[in-house]
């Protein structure tokens, strides 16, 4: 086991910056996720801790050991890329069993190694095959199953299920699961998919422009985003942002807002005069009768989604609202609907962009 930290570590191409200044640590036996769109600069960012590419400045520590300017193979780490690197012209035992030759292991423990990892990534009907007989998702697994037998202190993965059919893309998600579960493994993983961060990750480090702009664990990083990137980015579709000034109102503000029956009262944002309510659509709630806490709205658009929701667009006073809402309610929806906005699922950012540290009441 070994933590990882990285201290103001930049990269640039040219004059690219493709990695700003980072600190951060990713801590010993948990899996970190490193996620963000295309170009963000986070496969850049594993590849300076694995020491495939050069720091423009900045340090990269195992353990409080700096190990910025050591070749890879003196990091004892494992990275597997999006692409399967596999041994060509051998079977799938072989691939596995060379680098646990190389590292004198013997019979008896190197048998062991083999067979857990083939009995997690459900390798046993392809052992003796050749890699030209195999698909690309099994060529996946075998470069999977090669790196974690190994057993390495830090394993880095780039994107590894990126490129394979969906039903192994599934397996190799249960299988990356149970094998971090279980061998205790410091795990960085590079991924543009939310919904493989949040199935994988103890950790999320949700990455824009070259920078880390917040860690946390999935669910706080997904209910309570630092900035509305992080807002927009998770969730399918992400949350709802709509712009609103403050009261003043003596010592306190007061939001007035055709999402509330009532006006609300905002603690805590006496430097804001301008803020952007952010919801996320499942936490809409939609009926066809009234209730104390609902305004009223028009359907605008109605969809059916993954797993048989429904998302909504709703017109509520001069906002338009996305409401996803469960199929024995939303298939008897149409035209005019009540909305409820539950403040405590609402988060305020400023009119920056950055999370305002506020609280809601209605009194």
């Amino acid at each position: 086991m070994a933590e990882v930290r990285v201290v103001e570590l930049r990269k640039e191409f040219g004059p690219t910056v493709a990695v700003r200044d980072v600190t951060t640590t990713f801590p010993s036996s948990t899996v970190t996720c490193l996620l963000g769109p295309s170009g963000c600069g986070k496969t850049t960012l594993l590849r300076m801790i694995a020491g495939l590419e050069e720091p423009t400045r900045g340090d990269v520590y195992f353990d409080g050991e700096r190990v910025t300017h050591l070749p890879p193979r003196r990091r004892n780490i494992g990275m597997v890329f999006q692409y399967p690197v596999v041994y060509p012209g051998t079977n799938v035992y072989r691939n596995i069993e060379l680098p646990l030759l190389e590292e004198k292991l013997d019979a008896a423990e190197r048998q062991r190694r083999i067979d857990e990892v083939v009995a997690i990534l459900g390798l046993e009907d392809s052992l003796y095959k050749e890699i030209a007989q195999l698909d690309m998702g099994t060529r996946q697994r075998v470069a999977v199953a090669r790196t974690v037998a190994r057993q390495p202190a830090i394993i880095l993965f780039d994107e590894p299920i990126t490129n394979v059919d969906v039903n192994t893309k599934a397996q190799l998600k249960r299988a990356l699961k149970e094998m971090t579960k279980r061998l205790k493994k410091t795990v960085i993983y590079v991924t543009h998919d939310q919904t493989d961060a949040m199935t994988l990750a103890d950790q999320i480090a949700l990455m824009k422009d070259g920078e880390i702009v917040q860690v946390a664990e999935p669910r706080a990083l997904y209910n309570r985003p630092n900035n509305v990137f992080g807002g927009w980015f998770l969730g399918n579709p992400g949350m709802n942002f709509l712009e609103h000034d403050l009261e003043i109102v003596g010592d306190a503000r007061r939001l007035t807002s055709s999402l509330f029956p009532t006006p609300v009262w905002v603690h805590g944002a006496s430097d804001a005069p301008r803020v952007i309510v952010g919801i996320r659509p499942e936490n809409i709630r939609l009926s066809s009768e009234r209730t104390p806490t609902a305004v009223a709205g028009q359907v605008v658009r109605k969809a059916i989604t993954v797993g048989g929701r429904y998302l909504f667009t709703v017109q509520i006073g001069e906002h338009l609202l996305r409401a996803k809402v469960e199929p024995d309610i939303g298939r008897q929806l149409q035209g005019e609907v009540w909305a409820e906005c539950p403040i405590e699922w609402i988060t305020l950012f400023r009119s920056d962009g950055h999370r305002l540290e506020a609280s809601l009441s209605l009194q």
